[in-house]
């Protein structure tokens, strides 16, 4: 005879496994209108992607943060970025970096990230603490020794999504030139 607390721990269980597991949500595709957000810089100065857009179109990196070492498939596409800086400033763009991540060291480690990379003042580098951010915008990239798939997206000041690369590796990452070349076709 099944006692009346296993047969309702059972029944529970059948609920969970036939609802499946969570989904998060979709990554913002082209024609999307962005979701908005606010991060933080190292030096705890607010940034929220509405008040960027104002003042013209936001070019967002998502960086894999801290997985246990700095990435350097994520170097290298910020040093692509830094060497673009002039054509970047031309379109007008900013250039948001997330850094995410949890535990006590992020800021820690993201500041050991962005030392020496000569990052031009038109680029802004915050961090996710708690993966926030990469939950809501569907880049969670829920594996061990992983934060976030690195992706990239041109928002125009109408905070509509331009262009929109995500990559479910560490590498196949978007290029300066192909965001540059996004921004100016919709500039137009």
């Amino acid at each position: 005879m099944i006692s009346r607390t296993r047969l309702i721990a059972c029944f529970l269980s059948l609920t969970i496994i036939a609802a499946g597991p969570a989904t998060q949500p979709t990554p913002p595709a082209v024609g999307d209108k962005a979701p908005d957000f606010t991060l933080d810089t190292l030096d705890a100065k607010t940034v929220r992607l509405s008040e960027l857009t104002k003042t013209g179109p936001v070019v967002l990196l998502e960086l894999r943060g801290w997985v246990g070492y700095q990435c350097p498939l994520c170097t290298k596409q910020v040093h692509d970025f830094v060497t673009q800086a002039a054509a970047l400033h031309s379109a007008g763009a900013h250039v948001v970096l997330v850094y995410p991540g949890s535990g006590d060291d992020l800021k820690l480690h993201a500041e050991e990230f962005v030392t020496g990379k000569g990052l031009p003042e038109d680029f802004i580098f915050v961090v996710d603490p708690g993966l926030k951010f990469t939950s809501d915008w569907g880049l969670r990239w829920n594996k061990v020794k992983e934060n976030s798939y690195p992706a990239t997206f041109v928002i125009d000041k109408a905070g509509i999504v331009r262009f929109a690369k995500i990559s479910h590796s560490h590498g196949d990452r978007a290029l300066a030139q192909e965001v540059i070349k996004a921004l100016l076709d919709h500039s137009r």
